[in-house]
């Protein structure tokens, strides 16, 4: 062996062994801070990019989500209205119902027509103002509305469901004689009916943008998972390994002062 001031081998050895172990360290470190086994394409490439396509999927599908919930109030907003419509047709019937018996007086007779009367406009009230961001899909100008779906872009069609009184037949109908009340008992009849076809449909596609919402949270879900099974870090695991590079780098650091002590040897050789 020999023994110089000038090239200390050993010196050079415990350094990059050190050196190794802090660039272990800092890399264990940064995957407890972060919980990431895979935080950058220099860790594993092939699962970095793998990882960020299916973050793209996902973006795209929360994207798709929000879309659908949005689809999702617009029509509940349109559903409870014709609820209430509905409800509001079944007491205009029964005073439709009242006015056509035999020997109503003109007072009983017009008392009936304005609760008629009130509750067309109540009617239409409601079909003014059953509107979600800025989409009303019940009232006489309604347009059908589109919702987005899955990330290629493919759409529900939700249809529009007219309801104001004129579409119902009921815009002029009136009480105050006995025939316009019996004429009135078929118009109602009709606009109940079609209301509640309306209403029907309505149900109809907000059951399917309700299954379509619940399955596309679900496939969110399980592509978060995949991410995570890539490259999510398991912290038992890394904390286990810091314990045993701390103390790697404490033994390294004394192998480093041992290595750099020795040169001091060759000073014995000359106080003989």
């Amino acid at each position: 062996m020999v023994l110089s001031i000038n090239t200390n081998l050993g010196a050079m050895v415990a350094l990059q062994n050190l050196n190794m172990t802090n660039k272990r360290l800092e890399r264990t470190q940064l995957n407890i801070t972060t919980g990431l086994r895979v935080n950058g394409p220099k860790d594993d490439a092939s699962t970095y990019a793998i990882a960020q396509n299916m973050r793209g999927d996902i973006n795209g599908m929360q994207a798709v989500k929000t879309a659908i919930a949005g689809g999702e109030s617009t029509l509940n907003v349109a559903i409870e209205a014709a609820k209430n419509i509905s409800d509001l047709l079944l007491e205009m019937k029964a005073k439709v119902v009242q006015a056509n018996q035999a020997g109503l007086d003109s007072t009983s007779r017009t008392a009936l027509h304005n609760d008629f009367v009130a509750l067309r406009a109540q009617i239409q009230t409601i079909v003014d103002t059953a509107d979600f961001n800025g989409t009303n899909l019940i009232n006489a100008s309604a347009s059908n509305l589109s919702v987005l779906s899955t990330v290629d872009g493919s759409t529900i069609a939700v249809s529009a469901q007219k309801m104001d009184a004129t579409t119902l037949g009921i815009g002029t109908t009136s009480l105050a004689t006995s025939a316009n009340a019996a004429t009135a008992l078929t118009t109602i009849d009709s606009a109940i009916r079609s209301v509640n076809d309306k209403v029907a449909a309505l149900g109809s596609v907000g059951r399917r943008l309700e299954i379509q919402g619940e399955f596309t949270t679900k496939l969110i879900d399980i592509l978060k998972a995949g991410v995570g099974n890539l490259v999510d870090a398991d912290l038992a695991e890394e904390s286990a390994h810091l314990q045993s590079l701390q103390i790697k780098q404490q033994l390294g650091v004394q192998a480093l002062a041992i290595a750099n002590a020795s040169p001091q040897s060759i000073l014995s050789l000359f106080n003989g």
